[in-house]
């Protein structure tokens, strides 16, 4: 969308909020002096693919299969997601199944596929549908009873295992403050591009218990917030 909008204008301010690095994707000059009429926030989506598998294969220890849902309508988040967890994953021994979810009916179709070739665990990428179908995801995932991970507190809060991921709220607020300060008159080639540095790890130990999944005292331990 930010691509888009800065295809369409060179002189209205705009404020964007990023999974990626912008400067990669085009957005701005460089993090500390953007340099046009864009800035905003980098909340590093894709850049912490490789720690929540790691969370993951530590919370699921004996999984060697690891499915990861992907929306293939967004092409940058899903080539940056599989350009950082296939790494990721041969050095901890998974073997990695990417699977298309681009509408709710091919939601459903990827989980009907685990019938048939059962992952022992489930990565969701962080997308803003798959976001928006967080209440499907998690429900499919239970009743499959698929231990997953995904990117935002939100999917634990209705009942996802484990999540982690920037702070989003945190993430809106800089938002907030960074359009303030440009309608007080601030240019946006000036406001460097804020990069989020809160993050959440949230674990649903009553989700886990249903899994049948005993978790680890360590996540426990490193864990921001345990739904009970």
């Amino acid at each position: 969308m930010a691509l888009r909008v800065k295809a369409a204008t060179t002189s209205i301010p705009v404020v964007f909020l990023a999974a990626e690095d912008p400067v990669r994707l085009g957005l701005v000059a460089g993090l500390a002096r953007p340099g046009g009429n864009l800035t905003g926030v980098n909340f590093f989506s894709s850049e912490l693919v490789a720690k929540r598998l790691e969370l993951l294969r530590e919370l699921v220890p004996k999984a060697i299969r690891v499915a990861v849902l992907v929306n293939p309508a967004n092409v940058q988040n899903t080539e940056s997601t599989l350009r950082d967890i296939e790494p990721a994953a041969r050095a901890m021994g998974l073997q990695i199944q990417a699977l298309n979810a681009r509408d709710s009916l091919e939601i459903d179709a990827a989980f009907a596929a685990f019938a048939q070739e059962r992952p022992d665990a489930l990565f969701v990428s962080g997308d803003s549908f798959l976001d928006s179908r967080r209440v499907q995801l998690v429900h499919l995932a239970t009743h499959h009873r698929i231990p997953a991970a995904y990117s935002g507190r939100e999917y634990a809060e209705v009942g996802g295992l484990m999540s982690y991921g920037s702070d989003i709220t945190d993430a809106y607020r800089q938002i907030g403050i960074y359009a303030g300060r440009i309608l007080r008159g601030a240019k946006p080639a000036e406001l460097p591009v804020v990069q989020a540095n809160k993050f959440e790890f949230v674990i649903n130990a009553q989700t886990a218990r249903t899994l049948g999944l005993t978790v680890p005292l360590s996540l426990l331990t490193a864990a921001d917030q345990v739904i009970e």
